[in-house]
């Protein structure tokens, strides 16, 4: 063998070791689409609908020039540049804080006062939250001492959410995120947990949305915000193992006793599901494994003295006795490498990305390569998207959009510009997802009949009506540049063009069927606002939207936003 030849074949194969070792021993040759009677740009539209916050415009085209399989494995890598996304992430400058600097900069309301109160700048007999002039000596306090209000930290995490599954080019990783986040859920209704949820989510969630799930478990477990939402941080073993050495006002401060309550969502909803085969006395043993973990001075600390040392046994195995915090590490691993765990993660993300009722063999499937792989994400992933039940008709446009998913794909498709990503987050709030604050841990269902009723699709036709005629303020498009600055002769020309624009590679007949009779309506807008408005107000959640003044829009931006609103779009 001469040395030119093994010069031109040596960096081939090594390429090869490479993606085998990547995609796993056995790459399929090609996505299995065409045996679903896919075209090649049909399957491009399937993945992006799947796989990203939606198609940008000329996307579809291009996914298929590059290749599904290279645009999928280039959004598994997540390492595309992210230069234009971080410009506009710059002034959200809470966003790069710890907990401990988050905890002295946006101290909660209710600290705010005790220091006020502590430092003589309020009485305590005269506190009165209504008062205006109260509200104006606590605000002069606070940018005295440099504190900022925690609704400040919360819109900022709001806004950040926003720009990236709009603007973000590893789409995939931020739709993992949502779904993990979703899946290991916390909540900012719940005081104490909610200032560590922007560390929660940057340091944990989206670092390891396409890991190892082990990993992931074990990081969501020590974290601060799943600690306090959950209230692991407070559960201790027995009493009189905690008196040894202490003062009487420690043991008082200490000794709170077991706390079940993350133990149980632990088996129940992050690990093995609620018919995963464990019992009530596994969750109590499993409580007790994990006592002592705890938070300290805004970070994770496991503290001996808290830990009960005593014998335990979880699903047969013995923990203890005089163990320590290794012993909730094992507790960890043991979960998430078992069998009821692999079978209950698959499926949730087969619901996510396939249909809402999966077929059992395709969890099978995704449920041997977590446990062959150790729980690589992106091996489970592969193993779905090469599977001939993703490409089905059962699949295909088969998942209903969240009201988070319509509005950010609605910017996505006509290539937006958001100025002000609070705008967007009033309507999706209006339309039913208040981001972060689904109080369950279950996190927000994800099937279509939680989403879509006859309330839901008049506020999602008024979000239509609303985004397609500049009545969202900060938020702003070209139409025209849409179809190459090219007027359409009439509205139902305008209302065929704009659907294939909108929703590519889909049959538009039906909902060019279904949308016409809305064409010449000119007062559309204001009697979608009217009911909807009206909907609100009988109470189905007050939220203020800002709009502009309703204008007699124009009949491009009608066609837009009838298509935004109608029954197909909220499909993917």
């Amino acid at each position: 063998m001469n040395a030119k030849f093994l010069r031109r074949t040596l960096p081939i194969l090594g390429g090869f070791i490479l993606l085998t070792s990547f995609w796993g021993e056995k790459r399929p040759h090609r996505m299995p689409y065409r045996e679903a009677g896919l075209t090649e740009k049909q399957a491009a539209a399937h993945l992006l609908s799947r796989f990203t916050y939606g198609a940008t415009p000329g996307q579809v085209d291009e996914v298929a020039r590059m290749g599904l399989e290279k645009w999928f494995e280039q959004q598994l890598k997540a390492d595309l540049p992210e230069d234009s996304l971080d410009v506009q992430l710059v002034p959200l400058d809470a966003l790069k804080l710890s907990n401990e600097q988050i905890a002295l900069t946006y101290p909660k309301n209710g600290e705010v006062i005790r220091m006020a109160i502590r430092d003589g700048i309020v009485n305590k007999d005269s506190v009165r939250a209504d008062q205006k002039a109260y509200k104006d000596i606590l605000k002069d306090y606070m940018d005295k001492k440099g504190y900022k209000p925690e609704n400040e930290l919360f819109r900022q995490l709001y806004c950040q959410k926003i720009l990236r599954a709009a603007y973000a080019q590893n789409q995939l990783r931020e739709v993992m995120t949502d779904f993990w986040f979703n899946h290991f859920n916390v909540s900012v209704t719940k005081n104490d947990c909610a200032q560590f949820i922007p560390v929660y989510e940057r340091d944990i969630i989206r670092p390891g949305a396409l890991g190892k799930f082990g990993d992931l478990l074990k990081a969501t477990a020590q974290s601060p915000a799943m600690l306090y939402y959950l209230d692991n941080f407070s559960s201790s073993g027995p009493m009189d193992e905690m008196r040894d050495g202490m003062r009487p006002i420690q043991v008082a401060r200490t000794a709170q006793g077991l706390n079940e309550n993350y133990a149980r969502e632990l088996m129940e909803l992050h690990t093995m599901g609620v018919d995963g085969g464990y019992t009530q006395q596994d969750v109590t043993q499993a409580a007790r494994v994990l006592t002592g973990w705890t938070v300290r001075e805004n970070e994770y600390l496991f503290t001996p003295r808290r830990h009960d040392k005593g014998e335990k046994m979880v699903l047969g195995k013995h923990f203890g006795p005089d163990g320590g915090e290794e012993e909730g590490l094992q507790l960890l691993d043991m979960l998430a490498h078992h069998p009821s765990t692999a079978h209950f993660i698959c499926r949730k993300i087969a619901v996510r990305f396939v249909n809402d009722d999966p077929p059992s063999a395709l969890i099978d499937r995704m449920a041997k390569t977590f446990t062959n792989k150790n729980g690589d994400i992106r091996q489970v992933l592969l193993t779905m998207v090469y599977s001939p039940e993703f490409w089905s008709a059962q699949a295909v446009r088969e998942k209903t959009k969240s009201p988070f998913e319509l509005a950010i794909g609605a910017v996505r498709s006509l290539h937006a510009r958001i100025g002000q990503p609070m705008q967007l987050y009033n309507w999706i709030t209006r339309m039913g997802e208040k981001m972060y604050c689904y109080q369950a841990p279950t996190g927000f269902p994800d099937k279509g009949q939680y989403w879509i009723n006859t309330g839901s699709l008049l506020s999602r036709m008024n979000f239509g009506l609303a985004f397609a005629a500049g009545r969202i303020p900060g938020v702003s498009f070209d139409l025209a540049a849409l179809n190459n600055n090219h007027e359409p002769e009439s509205a139902q020309a305008a209302l065929v063009t704009y659907c294939h624009l909108i929703m590519p590679e889909r049959d538009p007949d039906p909902t060019i069927k279904r949308l016409t009779p809305m064409l010449n309506d000119p007062n559309l807008p204001q009697k979608v606002n009217a009911a909807d408005c009206q909907q609100v107000r009988a109470g189905m959640g007050e939220t203020a939207v800002t709009t502009a003044p309703v204008l007699s829009p124009g009949a491009l931006t009608q066609v837009v936003g009838i298509i935004i609103g109608s029954p197909e779009y909220q499909r993917r």
